[in-house]
């Protein structure tokens, strides 16, 4: 039998960054989420170009029984009122769950099923199981970027087009040096 030693891929806990191994980087742009926040003219003011989030995911095959690993790092500010979130998703595979574990800066994790919402605290080393049938979204009312891990099946995919005409029930608005949770009205 040979043996063979290999050094394994590495994340620097402090920044959520990872230092080793090729990634697959794509950062979303304001201009990327028509219609997702709330005040519209907040929204067109600022530049189409200004980076919201950031995900760095690690390669792997894209077949059943394989995880997928990245690490989403979502920049501060607001549009209006509203923190700037990650634009959400279900899983196109509803059944598939995911986890998310907490590295840098303090936010939130939004959940959502069968119209019901759930806010998590996320920081640094908060574990978050998100269920099966379950859309989810990072919002960041912090002053410095907001980094967590995410694992979850290669094969659940993103369904973004499922919230597109109603969207979360909560969002989350700046209250003076704070927060609040605004429920949404269909």
């Amino acid at each position: 039998m040979d043996l063979k030693t290999r050094m394994p891929r590495q994340i620097d806990l402090a920044s959520g960054q990872f230092t080793a191994g090729v990634l697959h980087e794509h950062t979303t742009t304001v201009g990327m989420l028509t219609g997702l926040f709330a005040d519209q003219a907040a929204w067109q003011a600022l530049p189409a170009g200004t980076p919201l989030y950031t995900v760095a995911i690690l390669p792997a095959p894209q077949q059943e029984g394989e995880l997928l690993s990245g690490v989403t790092h979502l920049y501060p500010g607001r549009v209006g009122r509203e923190f700037y979130m990650t634009r959400g998703h279900f899983h196109q595979r509803r059944e598939q769950a995911e986890y998310y574990f907490g590295l840098r800066g303090r936010g939130l994790l939004l959940l959502q099923q069968a119209g019901q919402c759930v806010l998590e605290p996320l920081f640094p080393g908060s574990v978050h199981y998100i269920p099966p049938f379950t859309a989810h979204r990072l919002i960041n009312p912090g002053s410095g970027t907001l980094s967590a891990l995410a694992v979850w099946p290669a094969t659940a995919g993103h369904d973004y087009q499922a919230l597109q005409a109603q969207g979360f029930g909560v969002r989350i608005m700046a209250d003076g040096d704070g927060w609040q949770a605004e429920v949404q009205h269909a």
